[in-house]
């Protein structure tokens, strides 16, 4: 089995070159077919920021020397995959095959034509990789599930007898000073909108200081976000509860996270520590914060929540750390 910095190098540069060819324009019009909220250009920004966040040799190289990998005694790890955005379940992949373990992949039926497209090109590059489609009835001695809470109360008892990591589902926020520039905000509008909003990393509630106009431009968004977006503002209409309108969705005034897809929601604070002191009282609920206000361990800049890097690990789960520990 080929090295796994020089393998996953290598299909970052295959990746760059994703959507510039008849074959690979094809395979994404027909991930867009099983999963209607997929779209070309969102396929194409989830397959390069993999490309660019995380395929870099240099990067690979510098987050692996932390732990120690690849392990003595490798293990077959059940990976579970989410299929709300495009190639989600990559990061869980890529985890297990670089620690040295045995990944075997349970894609989620609206993601599993990009993702077996990955495992065919890693198969092309090294024919030996431990990855492979899981057949259902083998034996696992590990498990990484991503799911809503129904599905991670399944997993829960399902994996009970072995290591098991699990997530659930999670919210990001963004805090505002009111001093945002032009760009800032433009990048703001990515991080809530980019994949219709369906990532743990898109950012549903808004805190912004009393008395702030806030603005935002949206961009172009799917038909299915749309029919949302009228539901859920005929609902809105119907209980009389107020809203501002941004023509595809709509900015809600509450402390809490919107229960509709197309909602956004606003909070208005009057200090930070106001607002610290909420993240702090929900944290488990929270996967990233954007926010140039103050740090986090969790912040991200504007227009980066949809960008993780190695180190970002969902639910804040060391990935590596519990994959070697399986030794």
């Amino acid at each position: 089995m080929k090295d796994a910095i020089e393998l996953f190098a290598a299909l970052g540069s295959r990746l760059s070159r994703f959507g510039c060819d008849e074959y690979t324009r094809a395979l994404t019009e027909r991930a867009c077919r099983v999963n209607g909220w997929f779209t070309p250009g969102e396929i194409n920004r989830a397959v390069r920021t993999l490309a660019e966040e995380m395929l870099c040799g240099d990067r690979l190289r510098t987050w692996l020397a932390r732990y120690p990998v690849p392990v003595a005694r490798p293990r077959r790890v059940l990976v579970v995959m989410a299929g709300n955005i495009p190639l989600v379940g990559f990061f869980d992949l890529l985890c297990v095959v670089a620690s040295g373990h045995r990944c075997l992949v349970k894609p989620s039926g609206k993601d599993s034509v990009l993702t077996e497209f990955i495992l065919s090109e890693l198969r092309q590059l090294d024919p030996e990789i431990r990855a492979e489609l899981y057949d259902g009835t083998s034996s696992v001695d590990a498990v990484i599930a991503t799911g809503g809470e129904s599905a991670n109360r399944y997993f829960r008892t399902r994996y009970a007898d072995i290591p098991a990591l699990l997530r659930g589902n999670r919210h990001s926020v963004a805090v505002l000073s009111g001093r945002e520039t032009p760009e800032q905000l433009a990048g703001l509008a990515d991080d809530i909108w980019t994949y219709s909003g369906l990532g743990c990393r898109s950012v549903s509630l808004l805190f912004v200081p009393e008395g702030y106009d806030l603005r935002l431009e949206m961009p172009p968004v799917n038909e299915k976000y749309r029919n949302n977006y009228r539901q859920t503002r005929a609902l809105l209409e119907m209980t009389g509860r107020p809203f501002v309108d941004l023509g595809a969705a709509v900015l809600v005034e509450q402390r809490e996270f919107p229960a509709a897809l197309s909602e956004v929601s606003v909070a208005r604070y009057r200090s930070l520590e106001e607002v610290t002191a909420w993240l702090g009282v929900h944290d488990a609920e929270l996967q990233c914060v954007v926010t140039e206000c103050f740090s986090h361990n969790r912040r991200a800049a504007f227009g980066r929540a949809q960008s993780p890097a190695l180190t970002d690990y969902p639910d804040e789960r060391d990935v590596i750390g519990f994959l070697a520990a399986l030794n």
